[in-house]
């Protein structure tokens, strides 16, 4: 299947109670004919569905998944209220889980408090008698299993139409047998006195497993809203109106309303609405909460400005460029909810073992039950040990380690301007070991200017007036210098050029004013038969310097050069220096002549230069270096550089305001700033060590907790055996390790001493 009949979907999910739900989930939208990949995240509570439209769609899915027990809502770019809708489901949830908290804790501590006496084995004369009695727990106990805990029901049965076995079905089965088992000796005493058998109830235990098992799961529903915090904050920076000027009137409507094209004013203070070009005016705008720069950045005619930032004490008047889905924030917002749906690879252990933990454990708990009865013939003891099983081995730790911190680990970055579109990048990023750099754009500013041209048959502003005739039909940044420069020197307008033709990593060429006109590369005019032998000196002595030089010819003959610099971006010499202090080799590769290239490279500390290469050479180049078994990232600038940065391990794409929408690369720097490939690098090493920590406490702890349970150290850790310690465990699993993962949010980059814990 190609990717051009391929569709990408986000959908909501609701009933999910564990990691086997979502893994459920998925068997069943694989099943689905068209649907060629699908990822669901227990943890943010989202699938991602690849398909073919021309076979499914989104109402197929979401009915398939309905049929399995569970609710899906697909995520649509044109819905402004989507993150208010889940806000409030998820809300909604939280009051109701509150509210049969509050019922479960108030039951269950009445039945505890009655049943003190039992389980001490002791009486307690200020606990009255009737508070034991049985048909009074079983009247308080009833609401608690069947109503605060039908979740555990209701998921027990959708598993088992699908014949398949999760969390509910442990726990439904776990607190069923303890109900069940106390409900005989209520109804039937006579036949348990008949055989003299103690008729003990139990409903305490299934009462107090069930709640604190709820308890554990409104505490985790509670932390894992706060792991989406940074990305409800970004969604929150969108401005609600717009001051706009239409037929010369003011007037505020709805962001909504705002078209590409319309004049936006921005007053002091307030949020850019829109992304947008300023055309009159000036402020200094504060981009830290897109961008993560901290210095406000000056802004003026022709300058881009991005929505959702905050602009100073000036005033300006803006053209709107792009409204709706197609700003920036909305970029940014929707590469970041595709990265949280995604599964880094280190998940996959963690979903293989939980696609068969909960058979394995129904069966460790038949094994412990028979066992126990035919060594002990205790019946008490059996029925203990097997809820205890079926409660402490629950796999929602398991389930969330990896997602948990993969969700506050890809909206910390966005907070710090780097966009990293799927999981398993930010997994592998702490991993590379060369790091290819392009030059113009990554290690510059990628505006260059004219600094110097020398005209060897007549006046100067005849070759400039030439050279930017030709090169105002070319994009690239040195052309710009070039037209820039003649309009600075009064020369407008330009004559036109005809027969424009553009040599990627050469040059360009024109007829202006009936004359033959060629800019480009010592290299490329040489092929073109021109002799460069009265300008090489020169030529060489700019080079040295670190301009990158390019000759004009006019109908065959050389008529001067012309110079130019681009200044080195202010933090790459320390951003170089904290890269090599990690033990990465760097590599800086350009189209640029390889004197003028190891010029910047030499002010930069960097030793291996590979110069002179064309776009496509890069790619070769890239692949070159993966020979030598390294895992090798490049860095660019995601458009002249897009087969490079796809052939890498790991593409960074220097991003902008005005081009943010790139798609090359795994990792975006919105702003461009070299250091953000430092901060991205902390944020995975983080993140890993996070999770790593993580599967070890949920691994450890599900092993532990089942040995345990099963009462193989029963006369040592008798105690231990209490199905109420068990629930309790099980619910602070999940919640410890949610926990864990939201010590992410205070992650700090440490750009003074890079390499060092940046947790604290």
């Amino acid at each position: 299947m190609s990717e051009s009949t391929s569709q990408s979907l986000l959908f909501t999910l609701q009933g999910m109670s564990c990691a086997s739900c979502a893994m459920a989930i998925e068997r069943v939208v694989k099943t689905i004919p068209g649907v060629e990949q699908v990822s669901v995240n227990f943890a943010t509570e989202q699938a991602s569905v690849t398909l073919n439209p021309h076979q499914a769609s989104p109402e197929i899915i979401e009915a398939a998944v309905e049929k399995a027990g569970y609710h899906a809502h697909l995520i649509t770019e044109d819905d402004s209220d989507d993150a208010d809708q889940e806000e409030q489901i998820r809300a909604q949830e939280q009051r109701q889980l509150q509210i049969k908290v509050g019922v479960g804790l108030l039951l269950s501590g009445i039945l505890v408090f009655g049943s003190l006496p039992m389980m001490l084995g002791v009486a307690i004369p200020w606990i009255p008698g009737w508070l034991h009695a049985p048909w009074l727990q079983l009247l308080l106990a009833t609401p608690i299993q069947f109503w605060v805990g039908g979740s555990f029901y209701q998921g027990f049965w959708a598993a088992l139409r699908r014949g398949a076995a999760d969390m509910n079905t442990l726990i439904a089965l776990g607190t069923s047998a303890a109900y069940f088992y106390s409900l005989l000796p209520t109804v039937l005493p006579g036949i348990f006195t008949a055989r003299g058998i103690a008729a003990d109830v139990y409903y305490e235990t299934s009462a107090v497993v069930i709640t604190l098992v709820l308890v554990g799961r409104w505490l985790e529903h509670r932390a894992r809203g706060q792991t989406s915090a940074a990305l409800r904050k970004l969604m929150g920076l969108q401005a609600r109106t717009a001051r706009v000027i239409r037929q010369g009137q003011e007037q505020d409507i709805p962001i909504e309303a705002v078209q590409v094209g319309d004049r936006i004013r921005v007053r002091p203070g307030e949020k850019i609405p829109v992304d947008g070009q300023v055309i009159e005016g000036s402020s200094w705008v504060d981009e830290a909460m897109v961008t993560g720069e901290s210095v406000p950045v000056h802004k003026q005619a022709d300058s881009e400005v991005i929505g959702g930032t905050i602009n100073g004490n000036g005033s300006f008047l803006l053209v709107a460029t792009r409204v709706g889905q197609a700003t920036v924030l909305a970029q940014i917002v929707k590469l970041v909810r595709e990265a949280q749906a995604t599964k880094a690879p280190i998940q996959r252990l963690a979903d293989q073992v939980t696609g068969w933990f909960v058979p394995v454990v129904i069966g460790i708990a038949a094994v412990t039950c028979l066992l126990w009865l035919g060594v002990t013939a205790d019946l008490t003891l059996a029925l203990v040990s097997t809820i205890g099983v079926l409660i402490i081995a629950c796999p929602c730790a398991l389930g969330l380690a990896t997602p948990t911190s993969i969700l506050v680990g890809t909206s910390k970055a966005a907070e710090h301007g780097i966009l990293i579109k799927d999981a398993a990048s930010l997994e592998q990023l702490h991993q590379i070991q060369t790091l290819v750099l392009d030059k113009t754009g990554t290690l510059t500013q990628g505006k260059p200017q004219v600094t110097d041209h020398l005209a060897l048959q007549g006046p100067s502003e005849d070759l400039l007036r030439w050279a930017a005739s030709v090169e105002q039909a070319s994009e690239h940044p040195l052309g710009t210098a070039i037209v820039a420069q003649a309009h600075t020197q009064g020369q407008e307008p330009l004559p036109q050029v005809q027969d424009f033709a553009a040599i990627p990593g050469a040059g360009v060429q024109g007829r202006v004013e009936g004359s033959w006109i060629q800019i480009g590369t010592r290299r490329w005019l040489q092929d073109q038969g021109l002799s460069i032998e009265a300008v090489q000196e020169t030529w060489q002595t700019w080079e040295q310097r670190g301009e990158t030089v390019v000759g004009v010819a006019r109908e065959g003959q050389l008529q001067g050069l012309i110079a130019m610099a681009d200044p080195l971006k202010p933090s790459a010499a320390q951003a170089i220096r904290m890269l090599q202090r990690q033990g990465i080799a760097l590599v800086m590769v350009t189209g640029d002549n390889r004197r003028t290239a190891e010029a910047i490279a030499s002010q930069l500390g960097i030793s291996q230069v590979i110069a002179e290469v064309k776009p496509a050479q890069k790619v070769e180049q890239i692949r070159a270096l993966q020979q030598n078994d390294q895992r090798v990232a490049m860095v660019g600038d995601g458009i002249n550089d897009a087969p490079a940065l796809a052939a890498a391990d790991i593409g960074i794409a220097i991003g902008t305001g005005t081009d943010i929408a790139i798609a090359t690369g795994e990792i975006t720097l919105i702003s461009g700033d070299l250091m953000g490939v430092l901060v991205a690098l902390q944020i995975s090493r983080a993140t890993l060590a996070n999770i790593r920590q993580n599967l070890i406490f949920a691994f450890g702890y599900n092993s532990i907790g089942i040995v345990i349970a099963t009462g193989i150290f029963y006369p040592l850790l008798g105690w231990l055996l209490n199905p109420i310690l068990a629930g309790a465990a099980m619910a602070l699993s999940s919640v410890s390790v949610v926990t864990n993962a939201l010590r992410l949010r205070r992650f700090r980059p440490r750009l003074d001493h890079f390499g060092g814990e940046t947790l604290t």
